[in-house]
């Protein structure tokens, strides 16, 4: 039943499980923090939240006690709550007082300068002297990873960090050990942390305890603009801020999305910025006599016009990669339909996803925030901690707030939380589709099931096989229950993707896909920033041309390259695994003499004498929304009835029995960009010396 209560004066009516803190918020106060974080468990460590309750003889920690625990009055009156009383700013100057006994005076130097939340506390309740006068303490550094740079003498215990990283990523390696002075936040027998989530513990430290390693005394923030804009590392579409001094991204960080990616992103993510100033492609190249030479662009666009022209439209053929923006994908699509080529796919990794069978039939329906409504999930050659960081903690999430079974068909991986271990391949999917298996079963009897395929499914010779037989499992589920929740989800490694199914970018008539484009019958191949794909297969006599930002692999089989722009460098359109479509801004503008990807497709289109029909980036998406209309209501999820899996699902087709491979060999490299970076090619090499060291062991 709703508590009454007086905050300051205002009187106040919440509901119960509401903490002291939270109604004090509601009414209008402002109570400092340092433990407490809103998505983690309540530590009640720093008492820095104290407030004054009428009848307590004591101030009391605000961020531990609930509503319903505070003793009713005698008269029945509601409780009065001060937050600003003599006796709360005395207890709080005296937390302040401790929690700087032992802090060194080095905020001239440190990396969260302007960012900590100590700081900004110190100013409001710091008394400006200290009465401890003996020597400060002073802590040995620790090796939690090569992300996060550690200062722990600057540590008060708050225990963020531990439980970031005990609870939301799953790495049971950090925690304190010693008593009172003697207290350290370690690792357990001092090994760096290798979570692919590591770095938000950064975020969390309310002090410079934690700092980022790759950026240790780069900038200060208040040197740099923030820009909001989306990530497109993996399929899930983070909201992340760009921040930018000049012409360069110097770091990035999440930015709050309660429906994507909450406040956390990967650890690639974070620290690809790096690579996108090197390597860069900042100007049109043409190769002669085996060697590149530098080109204008006249003579760079002049000859891919020529060899266009003059190659027949059956050995035409064109390839979006995974970073490639909706606008420019529509652009090489209409670009090659005014010659007659039908050879073009965005499948980059084979995927047998097919747009004509439905939305629904490639997209993840029950959207990323529907994971927490699920109670029972089975995983088909998917493995989410590396292929979609950010949605595995979601899925952990739900396992430890509620009864969650939780199963998987495919490489038997850690994913940071338990499950049941069903098969390798799809004739454990055959079982659990026939009803012979028992977690049929489960499914049966959850209110919600959910099945996640993986491209390590869907991306195989058999893998429209495999998602009908998945679409079954999931129909026979789902029998006479709600009929809105669509559990039947996709999980893609790639941010183009979704957006490339919805425009069409898949062979059309007499076309083929990219098995054939990358046959030895193409004579004239665009790869659209295709860097993922088997080129050894071509005719040595191919014209390639290569569109991108990386001299990657590529650009090393191209005849011709036009340099274009990186996500943080264009506004373009991206749309997620959950057919979210988002907008990336623009940060910095591309290197040298790069420009945005569909500026030279129109450039090229003119060159070409088959002028594209839109001059500037409003009419360019007005003719996109006319090709898919889901792709003009941003940041919105459409609702796809299960009915739609219907069609998928009686397709004919006998899966193999090969078991289901991984589809990421290492996720710190699965890009250009991410091979441009130092710092993801030194977590590259550090997995894999620690994997050679437990396999050694093992």
């Amino acid at each position: 039943m709703p508590k009454q209560l007086i905050v300051d004066g205002t009187p106040i009516e919440v509901e119960d499980g509401t903490t002291l803190m939270h109604a004090c918020e509601m009414a209008g106060s402002v109570i400092p923090r340092f433990c407490y974080h809103e998505r983690l468990s309540i530590a009640g460590n720093c008492r820095m939240c104290l407030v004054e309750v009428q009848g307590s003889p004591k101030p009391i920690a605000s961020c531990a006690m609930l509503v319903n625990d505070l003793p009713p009055n005698k008269d029945g009156s509601p409780k009065i709550i001060n937050t600003a009383s003599p006796m709360v700013k005395k207890a709080r100057e005296g937390v302040m007082e401790f929690l700087l006994i032992n802090h060194p005076l080095d905020c001239p130097i440190c990396d969260q300068g302007g960012e900590c939340d100590l700081q900004d506390q110190a100013m409001a309740f710091g008394m400006g002297r200290s009465r401890y006068h003996e020597n400060k303490r002073a802590v040995e550094e620790k090796h939690i990873g090569p992300l996060i740079k550690t200062m722990m003498t600057r540590c008060i215990h708050c225990t963020r960090c531990v439980r970031y990283m005990t609870e939301i990523a799953g790495v049971e390696e950090l925690g304190l050990i010693g008593r009172g002075e003697d207290a350290e936040i370690t690792t357990y027998l001092e090994h760096g942390i290798m979570s692919e989530m590591s770095a938000n513990a950064v975020d969390l430290c309310p002090v410079g305890a934690l700092t980022h390693r790759p950026w240790a005394f780069s900038a200060r923030p208040w040197e740099m603009e923030r820009v909001e804009t989306i990530d497109v590392m993996d399929a899930v579409g983070s909201s992340i801020v760009a921040d930018v001094r000049g012409a360069t991204v110097m770091r990035i960080l999440p930015r709050n999305n309660d429906a994507i990616n909450e406040e956390w992103i990967s650890d690639k993510t974070r620290h690809v910025s790096d690579g996108l100033k090197t390597q860069r492609l900042d100007q049109p190249y043409i190769k002669k006599n085996g060697r590149f030479e530098p080109a204008t662009w006249d003579a760079a666009l002049s000859l891919v016009a020529e060899k266009l022209k003059s190659t027949p439209p059956d050995k035409i053929g064109a390839i979006a990669g995974d970073l490639a923006g909706a606008e420019e994908i529509l652009a090489l699509k209409d670009l090659l339909a005014r010659f007659g080529a039908t050879s073009l796919d965005c499948r980059q990794a084979g995927d047998k996803l097919d747009p004509k069978l439905g939305r629904a039939s490639y997209l993840f329906n029950s959207s990323i925030e529907g994971i927490e409504q699920a109670d029972a999930i089975l995983l088909i050659g998917a493995n989410p901690r590396i292929e979609a960081t950010v949605l595995n903690a979601r899925i952990r999430k739900r396992w430890r707030t509620a009864p969650t079974k939780i199963a998987v068909v495919g490489p038997q991986v850690d994913l940071a939380y338990p499950y049941e271990y069903l098969g390798a391949g799809p004739e454990t999917l055959a079982d659990i589709a026939s009803g012979k298996h028992s977690f049929a079963e489960t499914l049966k009897a959850a209110v919600k099931p959910m099945v996640i395929v993986g491209q390590g499914a869907f991306a195989r010779p058999d893998g429209l096989a495999v998602l009908s037989l998945a679409a079954r499992i999931l129909l026979a589920a789902s029998e006479g229950k709600d009929a809105s929740w669509n559990g039947f989800n996709v999980l893609h490694n790639a941010a183009a993707r979704v957006a490339g199914l919805d425009l069409g970018f898949v062979p059309g008539k007499g076309g083929k896909d990219i098995a054939g484009i990358l046959g030895p019958e193409t004579q004239f191949l665009y790869l659209l920033g295709a860097d993922e794909c088997d080129l050894t297969r071509l005719d040595a006599k191919a014209f390639v041309v290569y569109q991108g930002t990386h001299g990657d692999k590529g650009a090393e089989r191209a005849d011709v390259i036009l340099p274009g722009a990186a996500y943080t460098e264009k506004s373009a359109t991206y749309v997620n695994t959950e057919g979210r479509a988002q907008q990336t801004v623009r940060a910095v503008f591309p290197p040298g003499s790069a420009k945005e990807d569909w500026t030279i497709l129109r450039a090229l289109s003119q060159r070409a004498g088959a002028t594209l029909p839109y001059d500037n980036l409003k009419e360019l998406r007005a003719a996109m929304y006319r090709v898919s209309p889901q792709l003009a209501a941003l940041d919105t999820v459409e609702t796809r009835a299960v009915s739609g899996l219907e069609t998928l699902a009686k397709l004919s087709g006998q899966p193999s029995s090969e078991p289901f491979a991984p589809a990421i060999a290492d996720f710190y490299l699965t890009n250009a960009i991410a091979r441009a970076s130092a710092v993801m090619a030194g977590m590259s090499a550090l997995r894999a010396s620690k994997n050679q060291k437990l396999n050694a062991a093992e």
